[in-house]
């Protein structure tokens, strides 16, 4: 088990890929993809927050499934890997179980208790890519790197 100083939060690699669209050094294409990558969490996680008041597990699995897309699309890995398991949890079914095993439904209240906490955590593991990508670009402060 790896500790928080080990964690990897963004893959090396994938940003490599973004950054090869980019036309020159400043990285604008690649540093707008951010930009309006944390815009969009921003209004996923009020959509999930509101889902998971109406106890709506299809809209938790749907915006678990789109906010897992764009962060693996951008290398943003913690965000990814809780976003998928908010998905499945939306759908009644453990991701931690084996493939097999995943046919048992969850009942929906089992399903809600164990997505609350991650939906604490993603914020938390979300502003956490933020302040890499942050320095990464070169962006002091909240105020010039905009979400």
């Amino acid at each position: 088990m790896s500790d928080k100083s080990t964690k990897v939060i963004i893959d090396g690699e994938m940003l490599r890929q973004l950054q090869e669209l980019d036309d020159d050094d400043t990285h604008e294409f690649s540093r707008d993809l951010v930009h309006g990558y944390f815009k969009q969490a921003e209004t996923t996680f009020s959509d999930m927050d509101a889902a998971f008041v109406a106890r709506d597990l299809e809209q938790l699995s749907h915006h678990g499934h789109f906010l897992k897309g764009s962060s693996a699309t951008l290398g943003i890995i913690q965000v990814q890997g809780i976003c998928e398991k908010i998905q499945h949890l939306g759908q009644r079914t453990d991701p931690d179980k084996k493939t097999e095993i995943k046919e048992t439904k969850l009942s929906p209240e089992e399903a809600l208790v164990r997505i609350k906490p991650l939906l604490a955590r993603v914020k938390v593991e979300c502003a956490e890519a933020k302040k890499w990508l942050m320095n990464y670009y070169g962006a002091p402060d909240a105020g010039s790197f905009k979400v």
